[in-house]
């Protein structure tokens, strides 16, 4: 049996300064262990990385594949909505592509998703069932 966890998330871009001022812009601060070819931030008990993606490719044993992106969502969950609003504006003033802006949505809560200049796609949402602890981080309530 495997842990159930993530404990490092990499995101294959093609330009690695490009990716580096975006998540810059939004606030982000790279790790000191981060080097030319990979940067990493430290979250909440997990690594987010950036590393080529051709480099990518070949790590995974698979050179010259064609690495695409929009099949999965990130996701920033968010204490309310006009925080999901001003990181929905912070995201387009970096240079994140619109998809959907925030807007209620049938689960009940606000949410919004924009693509990374590599066209990694985030969700920034507001769920008024899921709270967030002061630090940010989530944990799923117990069904009632």
């Amino acid at each position: 049996m495997t842990p159930q966890r993530v404990t490092l998330i990499t995101l294959g871009t093609d330009d690695m300064n490009r990716a580096r001022n975006f998540y810059a812009a939004l606030g982000w601060t790279p790790h000191p262990s981060s080097q030319d070819e990979v940067t990493f931030y430290q979250m909440h008990g997990a690594l987010l990385g950036l590393f080529g993606r051709a480099a990518l490719a070949k790590d995974q044993g698979r050179p010259g594949a064609e690495l695409g992106t929009g099949a999965m969502t990130l996701a920033q969950n968010f204490a309310d909505r006009a925080d999901v609003d001003a990181a929905w504006q912070a995201a387009l003033d970096a240079g994140a592509t619109a998809l959907k802006a925030p807007e209620e949505v049938f689960w009940g809560g606000y949410s919004g998703y924009y693509a990374d200049p590599d066209g990694h796609v985030w969700e920034i949402a507001h769920n008024p069932f899921w709270p967030l602890a002061e630090d940010g981080s989530l944990t799923l309530p117990s069904p009632k």
